[in-house]
């Protein structure tokens, strides 16, 4: 029996051998500087605080800003203006004039007038001291709304504002004054004064002390009105209680009313008594600023680092050689030290070339010694490599580049020999 063969199959060709492509792939960078990323990181805080602090700003600014729109003025209907007043003077046939200079309220001032001075505290001294000198000896009635300590010892001497208001905002008259026993109850719940006049009459107490004065005049030369609350002048508190009776009582006892609205448009006020920036800043924002400062050197205090006994730490991270070359070489460059690095560059290649010539560490750096023991070993016969590693400094960055390349052929090409 014969037994059947199979062919050999032919040897498989081997695979191809993809010859193995030099690594072209460019070295990780070792940059040092920060990110975009991490400066994001390390700002966001500061920047979040300062968004929600501006943000915060605008909303108070918008709220105290539509609160005091048209404040006590005679043209506006808004709910703390004064149209209603106003239309209620004409009902009963009394004309209503608005100024916003002291000059013009000086000019207005007369037997036959009702000067109402609306915010006091904005007038300077000077303002102060002309607006009492015309209406003093003028015969009509002046009305102050809410002076406080800047303006009452000018527009009102011998009284004294209390440091702290009325508790209540609802107040009875409990004096015998005519327009206020008529009127009765009124919200005059505000700042209360104390005087020494024997003449003054004192109405809507609390505590002792009033938040509304009459003071008239020596010789029945006209008369004063302070009022420790503007409320019985508002539009939406005017049909309160007595407000109506009585703000119309007090304004109404002369035929004509000079409403003057102290404004930042008064030229005379700014010519004869220009005020710095720090004098135009409210003094609210002043005290939170000294607030936010002591709050800053708290938290520095808090913060800082306590002096004590000097400790060993351990690096919690090991940096790499390539780090530290990279970070000594950005410091030359940004100090324009290309003489630095130059030196640098050579005294390590001649530290390196050295052994190889046979030349001991000590004399490395001395050219007499090691250019010839070092000339022996060049392929090209006449080199000179005193320059080259003992040479001036470079003047610029690319002879330095070059010098870097010229040293490091130098020692490949002893190393070689």
């Amino acid at each position: 029996m014969t037994g059947s063969t199979r062919p050999a199959e032919p040897p498989q060709p081997a695979a191809p051998t993809t010859p193995r492509q030099p690594d072209n792939t460019a070295p990780l960078s070792t940059s040092v500087s920060p990110t975009p990323r991490q400066l994001w990181t390390r700002s966001r805080g500061i920047a979040l605080a300062l968004v929600t602090l501006l943000a915060a700003a605008v909303a108070i600014a918008a709220i105290r800003s539509g609160a005091q729109h048209g404040r006590l003025d005679p043209r506006s209907t808004d709910p703390y203006g004064s149209r209603a007043v106003a239309e209620l003077l004409a009902d009963h046939g009394i004309s209503t004039r608005v100024v916003t200079t002291t000059e013009e309220a000086r000019t207005a001032a007369g037997p036959d007038t009702t000067l109402l001075v609306t915010n006091p505290d904005l007038l300077t001294d000077g303002q102060h001291t002309r607006l009492h000198t015309a209406t003093k000896n003028s015969g009509g009635r002046t009305v102050l709304v809410t002076p406080g300590a800047p303006s009452i010892d000018a527009l009102a001497p011998g009284l004294t504002a209390s440091d702290t208001p009325s508790a209540q905002s609802t107040l009875s008259p409990g004096c015998s004054l005519p327009a206020a026993r008529r009127a009765g109850t009124a919200d005059m719940g505000g700042i209360r004064y104390d005087t020494l006049a024997p003449n003054a009459e004192a109405c809507y107490l609390s505590d002792g002390l009033p938040s509304l004065l009459h003071l008239p005049a020596p010789r029945g030369k006209g008369d004063t009105v302070v009022l420790g609350a503007p409320d019985i002048l508002y539009n939406d508190r005017l049909d309160k209680h007595g407000n109506a009776s009585l703000a119309l009582q007090l304004l109404g006892t002369r035929p004509h009313v000079v409403w003057y609205l102290p404004s930042l448009s008064d030229d005379r006020a700014a010519d004869s008594e220009p005020r710095g920036f720090f004098d135009l800043v409210p003094s609210g924002w002043r005290w939170g600023t000294l607030q936010l400062a002591i709050a800053a050197v708290l938290a520095a205090l808090w913060r800082a680092r306590r002096l004590g006994p000097l400790v060993t730490e351990r690096l919690p991270v090991a940096i790499r050689a390539s780090e530290t070359v990279e970070g000594r070489a950005r410091l030359y460059r940004r100090a324009n030290a290309r003489d630095r690095a130059a030196t640098a560059l050579r005294t390590a290649t001649r530290t390196r070339l050295a052994p190889l010539v046979g030349v001991s560490p000590a004399q490395a750096h001395a050219p007499e010694t090691l250019i010839p023991a070092l000339s022996t070993r060049l392929r090209t016969p006449g080199q000179d490599p005193l320059p080259l590693l003992f040479g001036p400094p470079p003047g610029s960055d690319a002879a330095l580049i070059a010098l870097a390349d010229q040293l490091d052929a130098l020692e490949s090409e002893v190393r070689h020999s």
